[in-house]
């Protein structure tokens, strides 16, 4: 699929220069601090090293005084306080957060992640009737509630208290529950709107620990879980969030606890975490045990007090996670198939694909796949328990969850963000649905947003990459959404001749530059072998990538990792 390559405007020259001498840096990098931002030196020196001050104070988020003062209530007349989450990574590293912190402090606890097959995402009038039968009176739901509005009606007519941690966007109506905490609440002030669902359950225990003058130190062996759930969520990765990943991510490689050591070790073992380790190696394996069976063990996983503990659940959630691959592969295959045999399908704007026997565990990665595929906003629809229930990805500055709130009168339940969201249905919607979301999408997404880009940040030459240029670009890190891993473009390249494709179509480099042919940098181009004659004909191109560093037999090099390749 062609990319359009879209290069970034240069930030204010005067702005760049004084900055670059301020911080002693490459112009280049200047620049990148510039576009993002980071445009004085105090602004510099905060993105470059954080630190925990840098934290919003918990009670300037709505009903936060009401959550603390019930939680208190709650343990002064020794209630049954139950901790509730969804049975996604954002959801059990919540609940694992929140139970493992209280649970050091008060024993009549417990925690319920409901199954995603019998009771589907959030609340459940199940999960209330066995809180109901236990004798639980307080509810603490993470990463789920704030739709939930006859479900904490009916809690409230049990005797069942709730406070809601969530981060997802509310409808008209808040839930009726003693407390209420979501900064996007309309009527809420905290400052930074972007908090992951563990995220909120970070700021009530750091509310509760503020209350009772206990010391910060106590609250750091949580922000590990914290920083996975901001990365498998996808929420951008600036403001607060930049403060706990970049903490949690300290947290993860100094003192990480039994749980991801066991799935290190059945991972393969890895050197220093990142975020991507975080998406590809940690979240799939935390995903996988909600996705195949119960959540309940992610959980289990994740609080383990022994390594034997974590490794023997670790064990199981990786064979689940071999499943879950399986699964994935096999749908997605399928889908393909319908997708071919669709003849209107490349009149289309949306993708809408339906089949009962799919796995409803996997959807949401299938949702993904299709995406990037075919990149166009995607719905994939299953059948669970009588009722069609969907996953939903999106393109670019495209807003599914409008989309979707567009098409509510054919739904029972939907939520979520702009870029990924969950819905159900009756079966007999569905034709209607797929109609409407297509006439929606057709009539409000913009033909740009139908091709993917590639963001450049600035176009340089070979020879400004170098040891110090790269020591100075890995401080930009953590990356991800908000803050993205510079991309550069390096124009009329071309290969030194020993360009060669490897494993899976890829393309292995070594690039030199037509004005400079003294310098050579090693390049990886994942999946572009079909450019291969081309370059292996010595033809000049362009091409843009990202700069890391590649380990290999114990010494460590600078390369490109390629993104795009263009001729023209």
């Amino acid at each position: 699929m062609k990319k359009l390559w879209v290069i970034k405007e240069r930030g204010d020259k005067e702005l760049i220069e004084s900055l670059s001498k301020q911080l002693n840096i490459n112009p280049i990098l200047a620049n990148l601090l510039v576009q993002r931002g980071h445009d004085t030196f105090e602004k510099a020196k905060q993105f470059f090293r954080p630190t925990i001050s840098m934290l919003h104070d918990p009670f300037l988020m709505k009903d936060m005084n009401k959550a603390i003062e019930r939680i208190d209530l709650a343990i002064a007349n020794n209630e049954k306080m139950l901790i509730y989450g969804d049975y996604d990574v954002d959801g059990t590293t919540a609940v694992a957060l929140v139970f493992t912190y209280f649970k050091k402090r008060y024993k009549n606890i417990d925690f319920y992640i409901p199954d995603r097959y019998k009771e589907g995402y959030g609340i459940s009038t199940a999960g209330i009737d066995w809180a109901f039968e236990n004798d639980f009176s307080l509810i603490i739901a993470l990463d789920c509630g704030i739709k939930s509005i006859d479900k904490i009606d009916y809690a409230k007519e049990k005797g069942i208290d709730f406070i809601i941690c969530d981060h997802h966007r509310p409808g008209n109506e808040i839930p009726a529950a003693f407390a209420v905490l979501d900064p996007k609440r309309l009527d809420c002030e905290y400052p930074y709107k972007e908090l992951s669902g563990c995220g909120v359950g970070f700021k009530l225990i750091q509310g509760y620990s503020n209350k009772h003058q206990l010391p910060f130190e106590e609250l750091e062996e949580y922000l590990d879980l914290v920083a996975i759930s901001i990365a498998a969520d996808i929420v951008p990765i600036d403001g607060e969030n930049r403060v706990l990943t970049y903490f949690g991510l300290k947290r993860l490689n100094s003192a990480p606890r039994h749980g991801i050591l066991a799935i290190m070790e059945l991972s393969g073992g890895k050197r220093e975490l990142t975020v991507t380790d975080v998406v590809f190696t940690i979240a799939p394996r935390i995903n996988a045990a909600g996705r195949i069976e119960s959540g309940k063990q992610a959980v289990e996983l994740l609080i383990s007090e022994t390594s034997l503990e974590a490794f023997t659940h670790g064990e199981e959630i990786n064979k689940k996670n071999t499943t879950r691959k399986g699964l994935n592969e096999n749908i997605t295959r399928e889908a393909l198939i319908l997708i071919e045999n669709d003849l209107e399908f490349k009149n289309r704007k949306s993708t809408v694909l339906y089949n009962p026997e799919w796995h409803k565990g996997v959807i949401g990665i299938v949702a993904s796949k299709l995406t990037d595929e075919f990149y166009r906003p995607t719905v994939i629809l299953t059948m669970s328990n009588g009722m069609a229930s969907g996953s939903a990805r999106s393109v670019k500055d495209f807003d599914i969850y409008n989309a979707i709130e567009s098409c509510s009168d054919l739904l029972d339940q939907f939520g979520g963000h702009m870029y990924a969201a969950g819905l159900t249905m009756k079966e007999e919607n569905i034709e209607a649905f797929k109609f409407k979301f297509e006439e929606i999408v057709s009539s409000t997404i913009e033909d740009r947003m139908l091709i993917r880009e590639i963001e450049i940040d600035d176009v340089i030459s070979l020879d400004d990459i170098n040891a110090s240029f790269f020591n100075v670009l890995k401080q930009f890190a953590p990356f991800g959404p908000g803050n993205m891993s510079p991309v550069f473009k390096s124009e009329e390249v071309y290969d030194r001749g020993d360009v060669r494709v490897v494993g899976n179509n890829h393309l292995k480099l070594s690039l030199i530059q037509r004005n400079n042919s003294r310098k050579v940098v090693n390049s990886i181009g994942f999946q572009l072998g079909a450019h291969y004659n081309r370059i292996s004909n010595n033809e000049s191109f362009h091409v843009c990538y990202h700069v890391e560093e590649n380990n290999f037999n114990g010494r460590t090099t600078l390369q490109l990792n390629i993104k795009d390749i263009n001729f023209d």
